[in-house]
């Protein structure tokens, strides 16, 4: 491609309003541009980035089984409301109507389009299992669209579905796509983790994100130093206390009139707030319920709103309603004495002669113990903390240690939430009624392209990993419209280099040097060819390799030959 034709808008500064490094330099490479919130045209740059993202993950979920489908964008309602979620999706799902007044929506995923092609042509148990695949555009109404295509209202998306007569089945297949999207990141030169999941209100025993390693990534990973355990911080789990130590203090009352929180309380008493524990009142299935904490711990509200006898949604109590239940202002209520049942995480009950609300207004007790003062027996011992960097790993792991990722695929198991509700069944062995057990496994197209970004860039831009640059090898010709020799030069290179496979970008415009060095690095091809009058009056051409910090002469007539080696070195590494 010659870049003085190719539409690729450059920007010298930071758009204003972009965040993160992958939205800005998507916006000043011309890799797209912005329509409205949320709403993107990708650019031919960033659209053969796209692509060759689109056929990696395609080859890989080929080789595995999967069979590709193209499900339509605009969905009718009546399998939404088959499926029972038209009414509970929230304001994300955009609804329309057509001209005659019939209702759709604008796909945000594809869970009952999947399942109705399934009711319709899947019969037996013989045809299972089976897996279909589309990559398609998705549309979420996202109330704050940020951080480019991280968080966008339309996007592209590989979603896949699995049909299963039993769990046996469905647990090959989901080991089948956990190494399929292990394949697929490795092929992009991304450094990622597989990490242990939250389920969601779905349930299920399996689910697996993968998350592309990023400073600017939304969520926390956890892993073990010393093993090979690794969970998203919703799902993360501490080894277990061991002892609880024997009381050595007398529970006593202390004044405070003034301190509500935990903080201000450790401040009044000289003490750290792990010897403290907080009493959080949340919504019960039958009534206000305690959830008991170490003082220094947050509540992991997902791990909470699983807990027995927690009501759902899960939601904390309000003012009122504690003050209802236990007679006490918040800030200092306890559990000697509770009138309301509580749970505690296992990290509180195993600390002794701790401090705690007294369940009277400006009070609190100290060198409080439990069983001696606080009752076990009827508490329910539970994990409803997020666990902390140096918390012990499960198993003798060495110890948690924190990552931030960019998530961007994930792998769980549906159940029979969709296939019962549609009674989409077949018929098994005995000629009776099966309702098969499903797979999800999602990934995102448009957000890769930004974890990628993400991952490789520099201060002067992009570096794209070969197997996604958008061209292979970017020619420079200084001088291209006022010297003979550079021009034939680089037009012989620019040919050579096609006639060997090479996806070549010629940058043949009347620019200045610094200017085309600077647009270079911006976009960020893997290999760079410098051709001027100076060099070629010896035979001679400038290589350099992104990111390498210097450039080397080669001669004109071996230069591709030092490409392709490179090249080659690089994907045998």
């Amino acid at each position: 491609m010659r870049q003085s034709k190719l539409l690729l808008p450059t920007m010298k500064e930071d758009p204003a309003d972009a965040e993160v490094i992958s939205h800005k330099l998507m916006l000043r490479a011309g890799v797209m541009r912005q329509l409205a919130s949320g709403l993107y045209t990708w650019l031919p740059l960033g659209l053969r980035v796209l692509r060759k993202i689109e056929t990696i993950i395609r080859e890989e979920m080929n080789a595995s089984g999967a069979q590709e489908v193209l499900m339509p964008v605009v969905q009718p309602a009546e399998l939404w409301q088959d499926s029972g979620r038209w009414e509970k999706m929230g304001p994300e799902m955009l609804r329309l109507q057509d001209r005659h007044e019939r209702d759709f929506c604008l796909g945000p995923t594809h869970e009952e389009v999947i399942t109705d092609l399934f009711r319709r042509e899947i019969q037996s148990y013989k045809e299972l299992p089976v897996n279909y695949y589309q990559i398609q555009t998705k549309f979420r109404d996202e109330r704050r669209p940020r951080f480019g295509v991280m968080r966008a209202r339309e996007f592209t998306m590989k979603d896949g579905y699995s049909f299963h007569a039993d769990q046996a089945s469905f647990d090959a297949t989901y080991q089948d796509m956990y190494n399929c999207y292990s394949r697929i990141l490795t092929r992009m030169g991304l450094d990622y983790r597989a990490v242990e999941a939250d389920t969601g209100n779905i349930g299920g025993a399996n689910s697996h994100e993968f998350h592309v390693l990023a400073a600017s990534g939304e969520d926390t990973i956890v892993y073990a130093s010393a093993g090979p355990y690794a969970a998203n911080l919703e799902k993360a789990e501490s080894a277990p206390p061991q002892t609880r130590a024997e009381p050595s203090e007398t529970m006593h009352e202390v004044d405070t009139p003034e301190q509500k929180t935990i903080t201000a309380v450790c401040e009044l008493l000289d003490m750290t707030a792990d010897r403290t524990i907080k009493t959080l009142i949340v919504r019960g299935i039958d009534g206000p319920l305690a959830i008991i904490l170490r003082g220094d711990h947050e509540l992991n509200e997902i791990k909470a709103g699983k807990l027995p006898g927690v009501a759902q949604p899960f939601a904390f109590a309000s003012d009122d309603e504690i003050i209802a239940a236990t007679g006490t202002q918040p800030g200092s209520i306890g559990p000697v004495n509770s009138k309301i049942p509580y749970l505690v995480d296992r990290e509180a009950a195993a600390i002794s002669d701790f401090v705690c609300g007294a369940n009277v207004d400006g009070k609190h007790l100290a060198g409080v113990n439990w069983v001696r003062d606080v009752d076990l027996e009827d508490a329910q011992i539970v994990d409803a903390r997020n666990v902390m960097e140096g918390d012990p790993a499960p198993d003798g792991q060495g110890e948690l240690k924190f990552l931030k990722g960019i998530e961007v695929g994930h792998i769980f198991q549906l159940g029979t939430v969709y296939s019962a509700a549609m009674d989409a069944n077949v018929l098994d062995q005995d000629g009776q009624s099966l309702t098969p057990t499903m797979g999800c496994y999602g990934m995102g197209v448009t957000r890769l392209v930004a974890a990628v970004i993400e991952q490789n860039h520099d201060a002067d831009g992009i570096a794209w990993p070969l197997p996604l640059a958008p061209f292979q090898l970017h020619v420079i010709a200084l001088n291209y419209h006022k010297s003979d020799a550079v021009q034939a030069a680089a037009d012989q290179l620019y040919s050579a280099a096609g006639e060997r496979g090479l996806e070549v970008l010629l940058d043949d415009r009347d620019e200045r040097p610094g200017v085309k060095f600077a647009e270079a690095d911006l976009i960020g091809i893997p290999y760079r060819i410098v051709v001027g009058d100076r060099g070629l009056k010896n035979g001679v051409v400038e290589f350099k390799a992104r990111g390498a910090a210097e450039a080397t002469e080669v001669s004109l007539d071996a230069v591709l030959d030092q490409v392709l080696d490179q090249m080659l070195d690089q994907t045998t590494v």
